[in-house]
């Protein structure tokens, strides 16, 4: 990678981009590195003091316990994602007693990492951190990519000096690109260290590093298209890089524009901007950036008609939301409300039992799980709603309170929800749900309904929920000649009136075709949606196009493990409930599916799933008259900066690419590189992978990077999930996310993509 920026600034590396934002905040980053403990809390009984010290870097935190000798462990300024003051949280509301609001503090992680609950010893020290803190993400946030390159080598740099002399000799380059995740052998290393060792020192100091630093990170694959479209060899001139964007990237209108809007974005030089021209710089600059990524754009923001009836949108759903592990013994806790929310999610689960002092509760009733009270969740809800998307937020409610404590649940929805609350059904107004549009900012909540003639303040409801199917399913392997008598509870009309989508039990297509009215929404195990779909496919995408659909895990998952919801969404199911606590694949293509559109939690069915004339079978695509089969042709070149998986200074990875394709069964495919022996840094496959996409509206696809392993399973380095629609063609770059879905950035694989009519 080719960084002249850096070299004006390199004499004896002190992190300066830090200490910009170090000047404001001074004295709390001073307090922050000299380090000072503060309580680590997890529960009433468990509250540990931890030093903790803010590292040189400005970016690093380490924090070992009051008895360990030298070991400290660290977490990253980056990972964090908010810092919460006062008592913002479960562990912080049992001990609000003893430590004061003005103490405590909590570091919100992102991805599946659990809160770190922390208290100060006086409100003047808790505010160092919350501030610093703060100040410093603000500072990584608001980097431009070329001050991110100035970190990152600064960041090699500071690794490598071991001694902290300023300096880096031979012993600690070899060390370096080890821990750079690339086995160079030593001729060649010492080849490159000293040609950039001008001085002859037999050390790198500044600038003698940049060079050092730009030789091993020289992308020849770039290098060799940029001359290849450069009229000179040394720029790209506006017309060639319109030239560029025309063959390659396949850019139609406006692409004379764009060029030279990348120009003024992404050249680093002043002379070439004047001149209307690109240097290698810029021109790698934009390959790197969210323009030259394979996820167009365009399709980021929202961009899709939200104007359409409920039905013809998958909603990002979440299952048993309040769980934040297994289904058996876990904890639960609000937490994992925000958690889901925050990530765009638009159906939560509460299920709700009676609680002691008259006090409903939510767990997973008849396990271990712990419990926490209805009152605090709703709060939750009502608070985390609409911060990640304006559209309607579902809650699916199971039900198991007595009559009492029902009411009690009516009353806290109607008062802590307050207007956000929809009660008014459709029910007799119209022939279908209203849109995503005209629900904005509303919650809506789904559970059991007493028939509408009812005048009694109660009224009796069969068990139709999940727990019932559950116990219905453990039953019948248990005793196969139980007969089929439904069993039966009270429901206090007040909470029956809350209700906007009505629970009710599927019978079968033709009766809901003949007589279901659109607020109603029936829920299918994960067995019963396959069966269904196998059996009827047709008739299932159909009964979509009116009614909602929820699908749920198995109750045999209890690890909390989850199905794969792609052969759900090929069905035209609308809300395909997850275990998002759960990392994998399965989460991966959820999250794949749900980026798109503004992270709304709301994507606009395919048309082939919401036209009630023409039938779509996922299981015969051919079949359809408006089957356009595509052939999607990946060149997987190369790969940057790959994280290491053992942290062992020996330990570099061998990484191979895999591409996925999920959709309808006949799209299912993956392929996969040879592996790379011993390069993480830079590895280069150069293959060549084809598909047949038959359904490239309902196509997922997922580039997965693992490391190599002769005797085990391979691990797991890095993915990109996203949907087929959203792939821009051309030389892309796939920004990796780690197993959490969180950035591994600088982390890449750089592909050719080609999509041509079959």
């Amino acid at each position: 990678m080719s960084v002249h920026q850096t070299s004006e600034k390199v004499k004896y590396w002190k992190m300066e981009s830090p200490q910009t934002c170090c000047e404001q905040g001074h004295q709390n980053l001073e307090a922050m590195k000299a380090g000072m403990f503060l309580r680590k809390v997890k529960s009433r009984t468990w509250k540990r003091p931890r030093h903790y010290k803010l590292q040189e870097d400005c970016k690093t935190v380490a924090y070992k316990s009051s008895w360990a000798i030298k070991s400290y462990s660290t977490f990253s300024i980056s990972d964090v994602e908010a810092v919460r003051e006062g008592h913002q949280s479960e562990a912080l509301l049992n001990v609000a007693d003893e430590f004061p609001a003005d103490r405590c503090f909590t570091l919100v992680f992102r991805g599946r990492r659990g809160n770190l609950d922390l208290v100060a010893d006086s409100a003047k020290e808790a505010q160092a951190w919350i501030r610093g803190i703060r100040a410093l993400m603000d500072n990584m946030e608001n980097m431009d990519e070329s001050t991110k390159l100035d970190q990152w080598i600064s960041d090699w740099f500071l690794k490598a000096d071991l001694n902290k002399d300023g300096r880096i000799n031979f012993k600690e380059a070899k060390k370096l690109l080890k821990m750079m995740n690339v086995n160079m052998n030593e001729e060649h290393a010492c080849c490159l260290f000293m040609t950039a060792d001008k001085s002859e020192s037999g050390t790198l100091e500044g600038q003698e590093f940049v060079e050092f630093y730009k030789m091993l990170t020289e992308r020849t694959e770039v290098l060799d298209l940029f001359h290849y479209h450069s009229s000179d060899g040394q720029s790209l001139s506006q017309c060639d890089l319109e030239e560029f964007l025309r063959e390659e990237q396949l850019e139609r209108e406006g692409s004379h524009e764009h060029a030279l809007q990348l120009i003024d974005r992404y050249e680093p030089s002043d002379t070439a901007r004047k001149n209307h021209s690109m240097s290698v710089d810029g021109f790698l600059m934009y390959l790197m950036s969210r323009e030259g990524s394979i996820f167009n754009p365009e399709r980021q923001s929202l961009f899709q008609d939200m104007s359409q009836p409920l039905a013809h949108y998958y909603i990002s759903s979440s299952h048993n939301t309040y769980l934040m592990e297994d289904q058996l013994k876990g904890p639960s806790s609000v937490e994992a409300y925000i958690q889901a929310l925050k990530r765009g999610c638009r159906c939560v689960e509460v299920d709700c039992w009676n609680g002691s002092n008259g006090e409903p509760v939510v767990y997973h009733g008849h396990t271990l799980t712990s419990k926490i009270l209805l009152k605090d969740v709703i709060t939750t809800i009502a608070n985390y709603a609409f911060k990640a998307s304006e559209y309607p937020l579902i809650v699916s409610i199971e039900n198991h309170c007595s009559v009492e404590q029902q009411e009690v649940m009516a009353r806290y929805f109607r008062d802590i929800l307050g207007d956000m609350l929809l009660t008014n059904t459709v029910e007799g107004v119209s022939s279908e749900l209203p849109s995503p549009e005209a629900l904005k900012r509303k919650i809506l909540l789904k559970g059991k309904k007493i028939e509408k003639e009812s005048e009694s303040p109660t009224g009796e409801v069969s068990d139709e929920d999940e727990a019932a199917e559950m116990n219905k399913d453990i039953l019948a392997s248990e005793s196969p000649s139980t007969d089929g008598k439904k069993s039966k509870h009270n429901l206090c009309k007040e909470l029956s009136d809350l209700m906007f989508c009505k629970s009710v039990h599927f019978h079968s297509f033709e009766h809901s075709r003949m007589s279901a009215n659109p607020h109603e929404m029936s829920s299918f195990s994960e067995s019963k949606a396959r069966k269904y779909s196998k059996e009827a496919g047709s008739d299932f995408v159909l009964h979509n196009t009116r009614q909602l659909t929820r699908v749920y895990p198995s109750g045999m998952r209890t690890d909390s493990s989850n199905y794969c919801p792609v052969d759900m969404w090929n069905m035209g199911c609308q809300i395909v409930a997850l275990n998002f606590q759960t990392a994998g694949m399965e989460m991966d293509l959820n999250d794949g599916l749900f980026t798109q559109n503004g992270c709304s939690g709301y994507i606009l069915k395919p048309e082939i799933l919401r036209k009630k004339e023409r039938l779509f079978d996922p299981e015969n695509p051919e079949g359809h008259e408006d089957h356009h089969p595509l052939l999607f042709s990946v060149k997987v070149i190369s790969g940057q900066q790959l994280p290491k998986v053992k942290q062992k200074d020996w330990s570099i990875v061998d990484p191979l690419v895999r591409v996925e394709i999920h959709g309808v069964p006949l799209d299912q495919a993956k392929q996969e590189t040879k592996y790379i022996d011993n390069n993480g840094f830079n590895p280069r496959w150069n293959e060549s992978l084809q598909f047949t996409i038959h359904t490239p509206e309902l196509a997922l696809v997922r580039f997965v990077v693992e490391d190599y392993d002769t005797t085990s399973r391979n691990d797991f380095i890095g993915q990109y999930t996203l949907p087929f629609t959203c792939i821009q063609p051309g030389y892309r770059h796939v920004h990796l996310l780690s197993k959490d879905g969180t950035s591994i950035h600088p982390s890449s694989i750089y592909v050719h993509i080609k999509i041509t009519q079959l």
